[in-house]
């Protein structure tokens, strides 16, 4: 029964049978061709047993023959129904071709096979020139001028308007997804009652020198009387070639060169009793002589008093706080109110400060000067922005770009500018992913920092939020802050990961003045300057350890309307007559970073440039390789750890070249060796909460490399100053660090070959 029915299916489909238990050949009547004759087994049987069996055989089947071929109709139908619907479908949802909407033609003699469009991979070339198109059609200037709000304090209703505002305009453009953070921090502002500076004495009794309208946020608030003594900048070298002791005494500052904090640090350290800070005319000649001046002087950065932790809503606030506020009184004056003070001060100031001819060093010996401050602490909700662009191979992967979203002023250089670039760059790179094929590797998050006026606070609340796991994900910061200061050159400050790429783009891109590529000069790695603690990009290199960039079109002399109520739109355009042309190029030079970093299979980080830094520090120890022989100690172990490490760099570079590029697994594990290189510079052997800047090469502590060095210097300035056990352990935890970043840097535990 099975024989037959393979029979009558294979003649339907040809009439051959489908299994033979013989053939034979026969030769044709017409011709000599031959054929292969091929029976069923059953057809083998004796035709002579039984013929009416064999008829009702027959006749049984000839029925299964029609059953058989009747549902093999059936079947060809629905297939061809199936076919057609399935056809139909596929046109709607593709583009229209011709192929769907015509005919084939009669001239077509063969169908031509129907492959799925796939679309062509984006090469630098194809995505520089997308970027750059998308640019010139870019209107910075207008979008500058509507995020130009006015005052928009961090905590403000301005400043949440304008965050969710922003929020908005993410959802807008339709980013793989858009959100919002809450901190709840304490920040510093004016009292109800008025700051003052008061001069005494000379027969006048009590002057009032100025009730200023700036301030300094997280000065103590006190009342403070002394003799007021000139110490420049406030930069340790100036008080180190002060004759005047500033011990018990008031002191005041020019504007510029370091942070305000780092000034009050100083005076501090010194035992000075309280800081004016005011801008004088050679540094700052255009700015208006009664313009009020705002600042902060939190030596570090985030919510000073969740030192370590985050100030998220549940977070439990321990009664604590940061080691970097000021137990002194800080003021700023303006230079009108300056000038008042000098005309009661004694002696000429150096030459060498290259400052007005009004200084003077110090007030009469009958004369004094009394400071007021009485600046209230508020506790204050801030809102994080974010919109997220996620990646097509690695989402878990993202390179973050923010800027600054609030100011004390109108900040419109501080932080719309910023805020600008930063919301047109998510605009171009979404139309570049939704309409230009563009499928980044790794993801882009966008963000909107706030209460950056007081140290960079959102970010660092943010980083401190996700300290244990950020530095797993995010490989980049790019911080848009302050990115157009005037016409002038391009200045940048970065980790040395990112300098061979920052190279790069730097030869790419164009100065939009003069046209020349912004790569002139060879020597510009020496020429980048530290990141500040009051630059949003600081927190993510040395309290993260995330490789982090800050850059700007901006001249030697500072911005002069930074922090002042003259940062205006109006101000902007006047200083910075090509504004359109400096934010397109400020905007290309971020962009060219951000798909450098999320396009290729590799991560564009040269890890290999930390030999440099390491053999620059080698070098400086060796000046006391006599002052260390003395100690009985060697610089042995720290020769060690750095060659393990340029043997680990060199190791990962011998495993980069020889990994296949397609292998996804091999190349994520080289790129994740290459992530981890700039946290493993975080010294573990400190606390984040004592000392949050843990970074060796960039941080802030007696756990850093300059410190080490600073310490060792004191032994031959001041022996009795020195402290021998505290340089000890020093030096020992110092090159540990270095030894564990080598030993990261080399892979799993069995390819380490170092011998301790």
């Amino acid at each position: 029964m099975m024989d037959q029915a393979r029979s009558a299916f294979s003649n339907l489909f040809g009439g051959e049978p489908l299994s033979y238990t013989r053939f034979s050949l026969a030769q044709q009547i017409d011709g000599d061709n031959s054929h292969v004759e091929m029976k069923l087994a059953a057809d083998e049987e004796d035709v002579d047993n039984n013929k009416r069996g064999n008829r009702v055989q027959v006749a049984k089947r000839k029925r299964f023959n029609g059953f058989i071929c009747c549902g093999t109709i059936a079947i060809i139908i629905f297939f061809l129904i199936g076919f057609m619907v399935g056809y139909l479908g596929y046109c709607k949802r593709v583009e229209p071709k011709a192929e769907c909407d015509k005919t084939e033609s009669p001239e077509t003699e063969e169908t031509e096979e129907y492959f799925p469009e796939v679309p062509s991979h984006l090469f630098w070339t194809d995505l520089k020139a997308m970027l750059s198109e998308k640019l010139d059609t870019t209107d910075f200037i207008n979008t500058i001028r509507q995020l130009n709000k006015g005052p928009h304090e961090a905590g403000s209703q301005e400043d949440e308007n304008l965050a969710y505002y922003l929020e908005n305009e993410f959802r807008k453009l339709k980013l793989s997804k858009v959100w919002h953070d809450e901190h709840f921090v304490k920040i510093q502002v004016k009292g109800s009652a008025q700051n003052s500076v008061t001069l005494i004495g000379g027969g006048s009794g009590l002057y009032l020198v100025e009730n200023p309208q700036g301030y300094v946020a997280y000065s103590k608030a006190t009342t403070v009387t002394g003799k007021l003594v000139h110490a420049n900048f406030g930069t340790k070298e100036d008080f180190e070639s002060l004759s005047t002791p500033v011990n018990g005494s008031l002191v005041i500052v020019r504007a510029g060169k370091i942070t305000f904090a780092e000034k009050v640090a100083n005076a501090e350290s010194l035992n000075a009793i309280g800081v004016l800070i005011y801008m004088d005319f050679t540094k700052f000649p255009i700015v208006n002589a009664d313009l009020p001046v705002f600042g902060h002087a939190h030596l570090g950065t985030g919510d000073p008093y969740t030192p370590g932790f985050p100030s998220f809503n549940h977070t439990q606030f321990p009664p604590s706080q940061s080691s970097g506020l000021p137990n002194i009184p800080v003021q700023t004056i303006s230079r009108a109110s300056a000038e008042k003070l000098f005309r009661n001060m004694e002696g000429d100031c150096p030459s060498s400060w290259k400052i007005d001819a009004s200084c003077k060093l110090a007030t009469s010996v009958n004369k004094s000067v009394k400071l007021t401050v009485n600046n209230v602490l508020k506790e204050t909700r801030i809102l994080n922005v974010f919109g997220v662009i996620k990646g097509f191979e690695e989402p878990d992967r993202y390179v973050v770009v923010g800027a600054q979203r609030d100011a004390w002023g109108p900040g419109v250089v501080k932080s719309t500018v910023g805020t600008a670039l930063l919301l047109e760059l998510a605009q171009i790179f979404s139309d570049m992913v939704l309409k230009d094929g563009f499928k980044p590797r790794r993801s882009i998050v966008f963000a909107s920092w706030s209460a950056g006026d007081f140290g960079a606070v959102g970010a660092t609340e943010w980083l401190e939020g996700y300290l244990s796991s950020l530095h797993l994900k995010a490989f980049t910061y790019i911080n848009l802050d302050k990115a157009v200061l005037s016409n002038g050159t391009f200045k940048v400050s970065a980790s040395p990961l990112l300098y061979s790429l920052i190279e790069k783009t730097m030869k790419d891109v164009k100065h939009p003045v003069n046209g020349l590529p912004l790569y002139r000069d060879s020597n510009w790695i020496n020429n980048a300057e530290k990141l500040s603690f009051d630059n949003a990009a600081f927190p993510f290199l040395a309290y993260s350890g995330i490789p982090a960039v800050s850059f700007c079109f901006c001249e030697d002399l500072d911005y002069p309307y930074l922090g002042t109520t003259q940062d205006t739109y109006e101000t902007l355009m006047q200083q910075v007559r090509e504004l359109k042309k400096m934010a397109r190029a400020a905007a290309e030079v971020a962009g060219h970073l951000m798909i450098k970093l999320t396009h290729d299979v590799e991560l564009n980080l040269n890890y290999e440039a930390y030999n440099e830094k390491m053999l620059l520090f080698v070098r400086d120890m060796n000046q006391f390789r006599t002052d260390i022989k003395e100690m009985g100690l060697n610089l042995q172990w720290l020769y060690s750890a750095r060659g393990d490490f340029f043997r680990a760099t060199s190791k990962l570079t011998t495993d980069y070249k020889n990994a296949e590029r397609t292998d996804r697994f091999v190349m994520r594990e080289i790129n994740d060796r290459i992530m981890k290189v700039e946290h493993h510079f975080l010294s573990p052997y400190v606390s984040p909460k004592d000392a949050p800047f843990r970074h060796i090469f960039w941080g802030s502590g007696s756990h850093t490399l300059s410190a080490l060095l600073e310490h060792l210097k004191l032994r031959r300035k001041n022996n009795n100053a020195f402290n021998e056990t505290l340089f000890k352990n020093q030096l020992a935890l110092a090159t540990w660090t270095i030894q564990g970043a080598a030993n990261a840097l080399s892979g799993d535990i069995w390819d380490i070959d170092n011998d301790f």
